[in-house]
């Protein structure tokens, strides 16, 4: 397959594992994630125009985390300055499971909000069509029909899109900063095509390409191999191993100093670490972001799952206590992207053992653990025995956002992705080989 080739949905499972049956899911609860995600987009924003509450809120986790105080450095050095452009363009992704613990009614908890390299739009922009042959195949015509469009990769183009358009300038390219072996490259395809559609140029280039080839004018545009970047596209740069030298800190700087539109720019970064997210969850903190707003504030809140602190004093001693007597309840965090770090079980105790009275668990969070309701399916991977297993699943929920100045241009909810994992697995997504991707089945 030559490079600038898109596989369609039916070469899709040589490149992507998904179930083999869409999971169904309760009609109620699927559309309250699709309504709350623009107020998500809204919250993103502000936070990242609130520097007092980043500061406030992260406080203690750059203390320790030194990734995050790398981050929160370059974010005080661009306030320092000034910001270059005015244009902010958001690309985000909620995740959520059905928490159905205790033979309680179903509920929405969000597990966290991903404001940078979002992924999979791409992907399950054809997981549609690919269900919907496997259903006809197998005779449920009927449920082949109930199978949702499902576009986020469109969505996602259609706000770099706005946000080059308000760049004005249509030499400009878009720029996806990628690593040097990107594995999910088709994700990043289906977007690329949407823009080639829209006669928007792209171009890929990684840290080192923009360190060696990356200027800034007299009016900081950016330029890379000669071509001024209207829009970079970070699919990198969310884990410190992205970072593999101190020319590639340079060169983020370099990015966040331009007119460049970044999505995300340093501050929308910083808003969704897991840090804010336990912030948010206290007393009395949304209502910060709505003033005179107590219905959207109450349907964020009632996405929310118990969310603690661990930095050093009383309130952090008692969520230590907390987890060491009953550590299957719960989920420790740190601070990092990319799926596969969170800590579960035992595991936690040990954890937390080692450093219960060091500033070392200021680097981490504790989530209640969401208890899903497991339905039997076959997840499908290449080279890989066919068997029905016991599943959990996630949905995610695509957001899309533009501000230029104080204006909000653009503000959608633009697409979802199922991911599906066996029930013996407590953490990992596709990228990790442990999830597929799926379908929603209303139901």
């Amino acid at each position: 397959m030559r490079a600038q080739e898109t596989p369609n949905s039916s070469e899709l499972v040589s490149y992507a594992p998904f179930t083999l049956f869409p999971t169904p899911v309760p009609k109620a609860v699927f559309l309250q994630a699709l309504a709350v995600q623009t107020h998500y987009n809204t919250l993103v924003d502000r936070i990242s125009q609130d520097s007092e509450f980043l500061q406030e809120a992260l406080a203690s986790t750059i203390e320790v985390d030194d990734f995050t105080a790398r981050l929160f450095r370059i974010h005080q050095q661009i306030l320092k300055e000034g910001r270059s452009q005015s244009i902010v363009l958001g690309l985000n992704r909620s995740d959520f499971m059905l928490d159905q613990k205790d033979g309680q009614a179903a509920s929405l908890k969000q597990i966290e909000i991903n404001t940078i390299a979002a992924s999979f739009g791409g992907l399950s922009s054809q997981t549609p069509d690919l269900h919907r042959l496997v259903l006809k195949v197998a005779g449920r015509l009927e449920e082949s029909r109930r199978i949702l469009n499902n576009n986020p990769a469109a969505g996602l183009a259609g706000g770099i899109a706005k946000a080059w358009e308000l760049y004005g300038s249509e030499r400009a390219v878009i720029m996806f900063l990628v690593e040097e072996n990107q594995r999910n490259i088709f994700d990043h395809r289906y977007v690329e095509n949407e823009l080639w559609k829209r006669n928007i140029r792209t171009i890929r280039r990684r840290f080192e390409d923009v360190s060696k080839t990356g200027t800034l004018d007299d009016n900081k545009n950016l330029f890379v191999d000669g071509q001024e970047v209207a829009v970079v596209y970070f699919r990198n740069g969310y884990m410190p191993q992205n970072y593999m030298s101190e020319q590639s800190w340079d060169t983020r700087l370099l990015m966040e100093r331009s007119r460049a539109v970044k999505c995300p720019d340093i501050s929308t970064h910083l808003a969704g670490t897991k840090k804010v997210q336990q912030v948010l969850a206290r007393p009395g903190v949304l209502e910060r972001f709505f003033p005179g707003q107590p219905q959207v504030v109450e349907q964020i809140r009632a996405t929310f799952a118990g969310l603690y602190t661990l930095d050093m004093g009383p309130e952090g001693d008692t969520t230590v206590e907390m987890a060491l007597a009953e550590p299957d309840k719960f989920v420790l965090k740190p601070q990092r992207e990319g799926g596969g770090n969170n800590i579960y079980g035992s595991e936690i105790c040990q954890v937390l053992e080692g450093m219960k009275d060091s500033t070392e668990r200021m680097a981490y969070i504790l989530m209640d653990k969401i208890h899903p309701r497991p339905v039997q399916n076959y997840l499908l991977r290449q080279d890989a025995p066919l068997k029905v297993s016991n599943c959990l699943s996630e949905l995610g929920v695509f957001g899309a956002y533009v501000r230029q100045g104080k204006e909000m241009v653009m503000n959608e909810c633009v697409g979802h992705l199922l991911r599906t994992k066996s029930s013996e697995h407590s953490d990992g997504g596709v990228a990790a080989g442990v999830a597929v991707l799926d379908n929603p089945l209303l139901i």
